[in-house]
């Protein structure tokens, strides 16, 4: 039998495609640029990274400290330190060009103009093979109030970065939003290739010793196992909702947590929290991948996507909302 395919395609209504080797994709504040990690894994092996995040300008960051560990878990409050938009240009992509792993920039701002603005910079940038967009920030204009926590906001973001650039692009969604799906149809429907989700959920720590908060920044975002369940039940609800790819992440820390998401519908997952612990993790993700399918007789990854979908459903992603929201009612019911 022939090796099982681990190729996923996440954009393939745009004619620049997004094709992936492997959907194992290293998570974007966890790899910093791609270099970072160069010299202690095969970064080549990848099926794409997702890089820090940039703003338009350049951020020092929060004050220290700015990270933590909790139980199954850890919380972060850097604060998005990065070189800015135009620091960032000169130096990484030329960088990228000469590899072979598809490098996706994730672009973060505070208004619908600046992320316009960033997309078009980075548009027909050698090196840069995709844009995840970041909605999980504070929109000046409407007092502050998180994009991705309205549809319609972050339908004018995904909308405002499609005019700007024919890169392809992934929406990165928030677990903050009140209705998770319709904000993934309000971007399939503005012109997003795929959606990935999710982003870290808000969370703070204590110091019992000094009654402070332990980040600097009092609050942080909470990554790791701890939110595996939420936002493997978010994928699985936006993936039955919407025809484009979903990439899902949260607390995968080896195989079998890999295969919950792409049973919940997710064409790729993104290992964060994992790689600061193990950062041999993704390859050894991979290659378990693929013996795991040879194992199991299965020619494609993408056979096994969706396999945990309702039953019935015209395809795995024809479900309406309500379609995918009965159990989780009546478990919240039954709690």
């Amino acid at each position: 039998m022939a090796a099982p395919s681990l190729a996923v395609d996440l954009a393939p209504g745009n004619p620049r495609e997004l094709v992936l080797a492997n959907p194992v994709i290293a998570a974007s504040g966890c790899f910093g640029y791609g270099l970072e990690y160069a010299g202690v894994m095969d970064v080549q092996r990848l099926g794409a990274f997702v890089s820090k995040g940039i703003t338009p300008k350049p951020r020092s960051g929060n004050r220290m400290p700015r990270i933590t560990e909790t139980p199954a878990g850890m919380l972060n409050a850097i604060g998005l330190q990065n070189p800015g938009i135009r620091g960032f240009v000169k130096k990484y992509p030329k960088i990228w060009d000469a590899w072979k792993v598809p490098a996706i920039v994730n672009i973060s701002a505070e208004s619908v103009e600046d992320y316009a603005m960033m997309a078009r910079i980075l548009d027909e940038l050698p090196g840069v093979a995709g844009i995840e967009v970041n909605i999980s920030c504070p929109n000046i204009a409407a007092g502050g109030y998180c994009f991705g926590w309205d549809a319609a906001m972050s339908a004018d973001v995904t909308r405002a970065v499609r005019a700007a650039t024919t890169l392809p692009m992934m929406v990165k969604l928030s677990p903050g939003a009140v209705d998770v799906v319709s904000v993934a149809l309000a971007v399939e429907d503005a012109g997003a290739d795929a959606v990935s989700m999710i982003n870290t959920l808000v969370g703070m720590a204590i110091d019992v010793r000094t009654r402070r908060p332990v980040l600097a920044n009092a609050t942080g975002g909470l990554s790791g196992p701890a939110v595996k369940p939420i936002a493997l039940r978010m994928v699985y609800q936006v993936a039955a909702a919407v025809q484009i790819p979903v990439v899902g992440m949260g607390g995968i820390m080896g195989l079998d947590d890999a295969l919950e998401f792409f049973f919940a519908g997710a064409s790729a997952v993104q290992v964060g929290t994992a790689v600061f612990a193990q950062p041999g993790m993704l390859i050894r993700l991979i290659d378990d991948l693929g013996e795991w399918l040879s194992s199991q007789g299965v020619g494609s990854v993408q056979e096994i996507v969706g396999a945990a979908l309702p039953a019935g459903l015209p395809s795995r992603r024809a479900a309406t909302e309500a379609d995918v929201e009965i159990d989780f009612a009546a478990a919240v019911a039954a709690g």
